[in-house]
């Protein structure tokens, strides 16, 4: 896929939703946190994202440039585990480990880690460009002939889901490690 004339030399950008041409320019008036709950098929991801307080600033604020790489449905209801679960908890503290107050407070911070291990703190991001996400982790992308996949891991993204004023969605066919 060549470059988009919009972007710099050598950068190229995955496969794009099929109604977004590769060299659309982003809508400098919408910004991501109001378009990633408009696409069904990453809808459980973009709930993740409302409810996370440091992720939808950063989503709602123009000046921040953001990558999203968001899970689709099926990804994560495939999990052999909930977002907000942690084996070494159960492990720990028993069935129970996510009861009551400090059991809501376990699973918020869970959830937390989860999404904020798939938010990448630059918009745009070339090819190879090791960047951190908003939970610390470094992440790059490769192209591996017609597909595009997130390193470490090789996550394939399926499409570019919007592109807008502050940043990309990028809808992924699985999760990135989430782990602590």
């Amino acid at each position: 896929m060549a470059a988009a004339p919009n972007n710099p030399p050598g950068i190229q950008l995955p496969p794009t939703d099929s109604n977004i041409p590769p060299d659309a320019p982003a809508n400098g008036d919408i910004i991501l946190s109001d378009i990633l709950g408009t696409q069904r098929p990453i809808t459980i991801f973009a709930g993740f994202t409302r409810d996370i307080s440091s992720v939808l600033t950063r989503l709602s604020t123009p000046s921040l440039n953001t990558t999203v790489l968001a899970p689709l449905n099926t990804a994560i209801t495939s999990l052999p585990r909930k977002p907000w679960e942690d084996p070494r908890e159960y492990a720990v503290l028993g069935t129970e480990a996510y009861e009551g107050q400090e059991g809501e407070d376990r699973a918020q911070r869970n959830l937390r880690r989860f999404t904020e291990k798939h938010v990448v703190t630059a918009s745009p991001w070339g090819e190879g460009e090791k960047v951190e996400t908003m939970g610390g982790g470094k992440v790059w992308w490769e192209k591996r002939g017609e597909k595009v996949v997130v390193m470490p891991g090789s996550v394939e993204v399926e499409r570019v889901g919007g592109r807008v004023a502050n940043g990309e969605v990028w809808v992924l066919k699985g999760v990135l490690n989430y782990a602590s």
